[in-house]
């Protein structure tokens, strides 16, 4: 069997605005996460000409690829995986620059076609998201890739002349828009559309990537003082950039650039990529976009982490997250499953009492797996430091309320009264109830593993109209489980499920005693 390594892989991404480079620990087809970032504006396509790139955008180009070509070096990074895309794919020049970066700066750079582009880019949504088929939408400062995705899989993608920085070169010149700009601009990205023939007839979810995307969505979030540290599966709504919108058209570029949320780099380039998704929403016929923050860059590293799938994209992506996550902050493999075994049993036996079904299960499996990883940081408080991992780090393939109950739920893994927090803006009604009561019974198995050691093999639930009895199965008698969890999950059973909760096992206490001596 072939051993595999861990490896620190960084993807560069010279783009039109933006040239990124982050990099990735990962241990292939295993575990990964990011390790660090580092972007810088370039402005690559501004004064771009007939004879291509200008001299100043080069030179800028050239600092920055120097200073992540240093980085890799000085981080003693394993790959680089550098890339380029429209600017560079475009201009008359862009052969001679790839050849000046390799000879100058030591880096042999990929210039992506348009579809290559927007593959990358949906192979990169694919493994945050729990997409079967959409559309899936990337701009950025030279271009836009709209994509069709069919079972999970790349299916049809065009690339478009609608990125930011290129449609406000051409149109924007005043501060603010003037109208006749604004419906000259309109009337492009109409134009560019309709040639999507294919655009109008798809269905399915929209979701948005990019850079332009992911500022829109930081604006809603401030505007909403959004809970989350984190973009994963964030919901832009059409309502909300239609007052971006507003905002962005009405504001000169000093007062643009107050908006909360509004990264100052972008104040002058974000309105034609908003006017973009407000096209393509209506086209599609939908009201809200499903944000990634992966994209092209993530993509390029799937297709090295996964280079053992025929199609680099992870089948079940919610459980992938979850693995991924409890990998990264090692957690107890045989104490998390257990607890998840023992939390599932109660869970399924209980459903005539709360109802639900497997959507909630899963959030209680994604608990039961998590639960312990904020121990990486301290054993005191381990329970609220998990709550902080997830809250940050997110979750790729759950919802924004789904994450923020996982979170809560191993928050209240061990003690206190379930509650809300400052994460009820993003819950529905009834959440509360539903949070009760999975914690009650992720407590529960907590308990029931409390020597780690898997003393409780299974139990049994039968109850009454004012009671609920939990019957443990254990070679023998499991005394500190049943001690614990009388004082510490208990009392949190009753009150979820409103019966008095009496605890036993099918071995006696005697014959514990008996096996002691």
């Amino acid at each position: 069997m072939k051993t595999v390594h861990a490896q620190r892989m960084a993807i560069i991404d010279l783009g039109s605005n933006t040239a990124r480079l982050v990099v990735m620990n990962a241990i292939p087809g295993f575990s990964y996460h990011l390790q660090d970032e580092i972007r810088e504006v370039v402005r690559l396509r501004q004064g771009m000409s007939q004879k291509g790139l200008s001299p100043e955008a080069i030179e800028r180009a050239l600092v920055t690829l120097r200073l992540f070509k240093r980085f890799c070096d000085s981080t003693h990074v394993d790959i680089i995986l550098p890339t380029a895309t429209s600017a560079v794919r475009e201009a008359a020049n862009g052969p001679a620059f790839i050849e000046q970066v390799r000879r100058e700066v030591g880096l042999n750079l990929r210039i992506l076609s348009g579809e290559q582009e927007a593959t990358y880019g949906v192979l990169g949504a694919l493994n945050e998201v729990a997409l079967t088929q959409g559309i899936v939408v990337d701009i950025g400062g030279g271009s836009a890739q709209i994509s069709d995705v069919r079972d999970r899989r790349f299916a049809v993608g065009v690339s478009l002349t609608l990125g930011t920085l290129a449609l406000t070169e051409r149109f924007i010149k005043n501060d603010p828009i003037k109208p006749s700009e604004l419906e000259a601009l309109q009337s492009e990205i109409g134009r560019q559309l309709d040639g999507v023939t294919w655009l109008g007839k798809k269905s399915g979810p929209l979701i948005g990537l990019g850079g332009a995307i992911r500022n829109l969505a930081k604006i809603e979030a401030a505007r909403l003082a959004y809970p989350l540290n984190t973009l994963h599966g964030f919901t832009l709504r059409r309502a909300s950039l239609e007052q971006t919108i507003d905002l962005l058209r009405n504001l000169p570029l000093a007062e643009r650039q107050a908006i909360p949320g509004l990264r100052t780099d972008r104040a002058d380039i974000i309105l034609p990529g908003a006017l973009v998704i407000r096209a393509i929403m209506e086209r599609l016929k939908v009201n809200e976009l499903t944000v990634s923050v992966n994209g092209l860059r993530e993509g390029v590293f799937f297709e090295h982490f996964w280079d053992h799938f025929s199609y680099p994209v992870i089948p079940d992506v919610r459980r992938f997250s979850v693995l991924n996550m409890a990998r990264t902050y090692n957690y107890q493999k045989a104490h998390a499953n257990h607890v998840r075994y023992l939390a599932r049993r109660i869970y399924e036996q209980l459903i005539p009492l709360h109802g639900y079904g497997m959507a909630e299960r899963d959030l209680l499996d994604a608990a039961s797996i998590l639960h312990d990883i904020g121990t990486i940081i301290s054993y005191h408080d381990h329970h609220k430091h998990s709550q902080t991992l997830i809250v940050n780090a997110g979750l790729p393939g759950f919802s924004a309320r789904e994450t923020a109950l996982i979170a809560l739920l191993t928050r209240f893994h061990r003690k206190g009264r379930p509650e809300l927090l400052e994460f009820a803006s993003l819950l529905k009604e009834g959440d509360d109830i539903l949070l009760t009561r999975l914690s009650a019974i992720l407590r529960l198995a907590e308990y029931l593993e409390r020597g780690r050691n898997a003393t409780v093999d299974d139990v049994t639930v039968t109850w009454g109209d004012d009671y609920l009895r939990l019957t443990l199965i254990a070679d023998e008698y499991p005394a500190v489980e049943v001690w614990d969890a009388q004082r510490n999950a208990l009392p949190l059973v009753e009150m979820a499920f409103k019966r008095r909760a009496l605890l036993d096992s099918v071995a006696a206490p005697s014959e514990w005693h008996h096996s002691a001596r």
